[in-house]
């Protein structure tokens, strides 16, 4: 197995000290922090917004992998940027709409529930996991460390499409028993 050389501990520090710390804050937004009633009736298409974001997303990381497989450098790594993006966003329009609305509870029940509730625990434990491997992903790719990149990109690959892809999912289940 390969060390990490020194001169990539410290931007890899930096991301796993940053996605905790983003972690955190998003802990503390879902379960201590209490939206606001007022904002209530307030950008209520936010969690539209969220889901198509998290499609986008997929669908250019289904295109990057495409394109790499292809050889099409240039095009993959247009398709990953544009798939971080959408992510990014994704990201803000969902602090955004916990800060106003707080946490959706699933009204079904039996099956429904239990189903749901699987894939939004595998959804948030990944997503949890995604964030700094994404971003090491990135960094790897960026810095020019193309082996280290496509080592570490073979898991976060498929962690980030079913992130995705699960994020449509949740939403589409609160929205059919809403």
């Amino acid at each position: 197995m390969q060390t990490v050389s020194s001169s990539t501990r410290a931007p890899i520090a930096a991301i796993l000290a940053a996605s905790t710390l983003a972690v955190l804050f998003l802990l503390w937004l879902l379960y201590m922090h209490h939206a606001p009633q007022q904002f209530a009736t307030r950008l209520l298409f936010l969690p539209t917004l969220n889901a198509l974001l998290n499609g986008l997303s997929a669908i250019a990381l289904v295109i990057g992998l495409t394109f790499i497989r292809g050889k099409q450098i240039a095009q993959h790594r247009a398709s990953m940027m544009t798939a971080f993006v959408f992510s990014s966003l994704f990201l803000v329009s969902y602090i955004t709409n916990h800060a106003l609305h707080g946490d959706m509870i699933f009204p079904g029940h039996g099956t429904a529930r239990t189903i749901y509730l699987t894939i939004l625990a595998t959804h948030i434990f990944l997503s949890v996991v995604a964030l700094p491997m994404i971003l090491i992903t990135f960094y790897f790719s960026l810095s020019g460390r193309i082996p280290q990149h496509k080592r570490i990109a073979r898991y976060t690959f498929p962690i980030w499409l079913y992130v995705s892809v699960t994020g449509v999912v949740v939403y589409a289940m609160l929205a059919n028993w809403r």
